[in-house]
């Protein structure tokens, strides 16, 4: 019968334990550390503290402020390059890490340099890497060993562009689906979680001899604590839970990871609505607002003092500015509560910070000892690395053949191969016979970002080309390379089902990740809701059924989603989630039998279309109560649930799956008086690259971020207007009011309303320049406003009424709006607009 995944049971933690170490203290590391801290002034110890990332920093900057350390973002690459060699990367690394040797050439001891990346399945940032499945599908593998040999290629691959601390593994337990980095999760259980973060922690950085050596990487658990917990699954949301779900359920990974020697951990962007979580300054104008880059409750008291995690603790990207009293340039709050390193992404902004953080410990505000105690973390954590060891003038190795190298495809291959669960295989279907004739649909069928999802060369994935993947293969190059007769048509506009003896339909969600992959709390969860193309993928399959074909599907997904439908129509369904840049050839050896499956669901499957928090109640927890923002009806499929090609089939009798047939709209509101975007009820927010908390733009001053410049101007009629310049980033500038109102605009689309606005071009841009209503672009899609200007010249003023119904069409959700306007552009140009209004004729 069917295979399930069996976990051993966590223990019930009844308060926080003390958790010891497999790397432990060392007498003459801390002796070490106690003669430098000696030594180093004010200056050099706060630049211990900042780190900057590659696009915002100079070999100049190491070596004047003395940074220790810094980052790359994903789409950040040497000299602009996304196909830098490994090479290059060594050479950069190289640059910054002389840099700051040099910075020490007149003082009596030196403080080495490290590089930090997010390889967080594999070494993502870097073309041609060994790009691994994602989490969620390796949580199905339920192979732990398979993690520790993840971990170790990773960091073999790090190591051979000269990088040295990744920020990974992420050790969340996602518990709503409609959270946009679920796929980073392993499980919704926290035994999984648990157990699979002790294995990629010891992959990543073996023992401490290991990790001293140089041949491992700085690990980091992220992101502490509860950023699976948040309501409606809203990245950067506010966990509600308990303080004993929090411990039990959230915290079991880090837990397991510190154990296993992790030397960072990274804190998380949300909040945690909890008494406990104490404004350890109260009495400030602008009070505590929970956000956990201000709990000293769980950065000091619990992480540090109660569990004994002695490395480093680090922020997450420019996330101290979110906390309620800091900015930019003031991380106070944020060092009094506990983090000791703090990731600026601005060249202004760090140096900034750098000054400030200066000011407020000669102040007083910073005491001495919490700036020691943060050094003496880093400090210690580089000497573990082994990077006071090594000759600062020693050549690096050579990198050739590290990356991508056969044996870590062979591995990556092995854990799609193990990862993909197959949910049905009526008649015996699969595996599939070696001859006949084939077609191979579905918009999943010929891409490569499907298969390897968010963070991998650039931030979202969603642009992924052969040449960042070189031995990456789609499905259906795959299928081809395996049997001759394929027909390939991921539309299906062409090609003649019965003409066919099987059809392999591939359908998938687009990649995506943080943010702009958050399904919003009043959408639905069923694949075919969520867009226009998911849409396209169920009516391919009901086009298949009428025709009589013989149906094998593979999902390609970061999470589960209602898709009973598509599973009824399928003779055969695998769930193949993030399977990486081996995933195309993994399941084509799967679906022509090279071995039986073995992935099992880590997560229940969604009955309904709001099945977005049903989660397995963890075992370990007596008395356990499902939480208000969890739901308790009945999942489609168990925990654990997968198929074997020798199982006896379940619904042998031909009985569908049973369907969910509520409606999934309500009754359409009335169309209203126009809405003035342009007044005073709403204000514009600028988002984007770099951007992502938001910055406001008032009306009567300008604004000058990295991705848009915005200034007041005046309208033909006199009245006010914004300039807008985008700078070649993508860049989000969008209207709200203060409340977020949402509001139902069908009727404007059904009965002639517009979207009414005055622009005009002051720089035609160089990319589309979208205009939506709605602020997760490309969650949902945009309309394309250059067409529309064909033929205005440049700097006249022109009135575009776009008709609601095109944005309708386009497959954008009016039922819900709370941004009635955006405009949306990653390249550069220069725009004016006012007067924008939704009209109803």
């Amino acid at each position: 019968m069917t295979g399930r995944q069996t976990v051993q049971p966590l223990p019930y933690l009844p308060d926080w334990p003390a958790v010891t170490s497999a790397v432990p203290r060392d007498a003459g590391d801390e002796e070490t550390i106690r003669t430098l801290l000696a030594r180093m002034t004010l200056e050099e110890k706060v630049g211990q503290l900042i780190q900057p990332e590659l696009t915002q920093l100079r070999p100049e900057d190491v070596r004047d402020y003395k940074i220790g350390s810094a980052l790359n973002g994903a789409g950040c690459w040497p000299g602009g390059d996304r196909h830098a060699s490994a090479s290059a990367w060594r050479d950069t690394v190289e640059t910054f890490r002389a840099a700051a040797e040099e910075a020490y050439r007149d003082r009596p001891f030196r403080i080495p340099f490290v590089w930090a990346t997010d390889a967080v399945h594999g070494h993502n940032n870097v073309a041609g890497a060994t790009v691994f499945p994602h989490n969620i599908g390796l949580g199905a593998a339920g192979d732990p060993g398979l993690l520790r040999g993840i971990g170790r290629a990773t960091a073999e691959e790090v190591r051979a562009t000269g990088m040295g601390w990744t920020f990974a593994p992420t050790v969340a337990t996602p518990r709503d689906r409609r959270w946009g980095r679920y796929y980073e999760g392993y499980s919704e259980d926290p035994a999984i979680v648990a157990r699979y973060a002790r294995e990629v922690v010891t992959g990543l950085q073996g023992d401490a001899a290991h990790l001293r050596s140089g041949a491992g990487v700085i690990a980091t658990l992220k992101h502490w604590v509860a950023d699976g917990a948040t309501e409606f699954g809203a990245d950067r949301g506010t966990a509600k839970c308990s303080e004993d779900n929090l411990r039990n359920i959230h915290a079991a990974g880090f837990l397991s990871g510190i154990e296993a020697g992790a030397q960072a951990v990274m804190v998380s962007f949300s909040s945690w609505a909890n008494p406990a979580n104490y404004d350890h300054t109260p009495g400030r104008a602008t009070p505590y607002n929970h956000k956990v880059h201000g709990s000293r409750y769980l950065i000091t008291d619990v992480l540090k003092d109660r569990i004994g995690f002695d490395g480093i603790t680090i922020s997450d990207w420019d996330a101290h500015v979110e906390v309620a009293g800091c900015s930019e340039s003031d991380g106070g709050y944020s060092f009094l509560a506990g983090l000791d390193v703090l990731m600026v992404s601005q060249r202004d902004a760090w140096q900034s910070l750098y000054r400030t953080t200066i000011g407020q410990v000669r102040s007083g505000v910073i005491p001495m000892s919490r700036i020691d105690d943060a050094v003496t973390r880093v400090l210690r954590v580089k000497l573990r690395a082994g990077l006071f060891d090594r000759d600062p003038g020693a050549a690096p190795a050579d990198p050739v053949g590290v990356l991508g190298s056969p044996e870590h495809r062979r591995l990556n291959r092995e854990a799609a191969r193990k990862s993909l669960v197959l949910l049905k295989n009526a008649d015996g279907v699969l595996p599939l016979a070696p001859h006949g004739r084939m077609l191979v649909t579905g918009s999943g069928a010929a891409s490569l970002s499907k298969l390897t999802g968010g963070w991998t060369v650039t931030w979202q994935g969603d642009d992924i080309e052969a040449a960042d993947l070189p031995e990456a293969r789609t499905v259906a190059a795959a299928l081809r390379e395996r049997i001759p007769d394929v027909t390939v048509d991921p539309l299906l506009t062409e090609a003649d089902p019965s003409a066919h003896h099987v059809a392999v339909v591939v359908l998938g969600e687009d990649a995506y990740a943080e943010m702009r992959g958050t399904i919003r709390r009043w959408r639905s969860a069923a694949y075919a809701d969520l867009k226009l193309s998911y849409a396209r993928d169920l009516e391919i399959l009901r086009r298949l059924r009428a025709a009589g074909s013989t149906i094998v599907t593979v999902m390609l997904t970061g999470r589960p989603l209602y898709v009973t439908e598509e599973i009824n129509l399928s003779d055969a369904f695998v769930v193949a989630w993030l399977p990486g840049g081996e995933g195309g050839v993994a399941i084509a050896e799967m679906l022509f039998g090279a071995e039986d499956f073995q992935g099992r669901l880590p997560c229940l499957w969604p009955a309904r279309r709001d099945s977005v928090a049903v989660n397995r109640i963890p075992p370990h927890i007596p008395g356990y109560g499902v939480p208000p923002e969890e739901q308790t009806h009945e999942p489609l499929l168990p925990f654990g649930y997968g198929l074997s090609l020798l199982d006896e089939q379940p619904g042998a009798d031909g009985k569908p799956l049973p369907l969910d047939e509520r409606a999934g709209s309500s009754p359409i509101v009335p169309a209203g008086a126009p809405i003035e975007v342009s007044g005073p009820e709403h204000s514009f927010v600028i988002t984007g690259h770099h951007t992502w908390s938001g910055v406001s733009v008032p009306r009567d001053q300008p604004v000058d971020t990295l991705i848009v410049a915005a200034t007041p101007a005046t309208s033909p009629s006199g009245g006010p207007a914004l300039r807008l310049r985008y700078k070649g980033h993508p860049a989000l500038v969008y209207a709200r009011t203060e409340t977020r109102e949402v509001r139902d605009l069908r009727a404007y689309a059904r009965n002639g309303g517009t979207v009414s606005m005055g622009i005009r071009v002051l720089e035609r841009p160089d990319a589309p320049l979208l205009l939506a209503c709605h602020d997760d672009y490309p969650g949902q899609p945009g309309l394309d406003l250059l067409p529309h200007l064909h033929g205005v010249a440049a700097g006249e003023w022109t009135t575009l009424e776009i008709a609601g119904a095109d944005l309708a069409r386009a497959g954008m959700d009016l039922e819900h709006v709370d941004v009635p306007f955006m405009l949306y552009c990653d390249g550069r140009g220069e725009v004016e607009i006012c007067d924008v209004r939704w009209l109803i004729r």
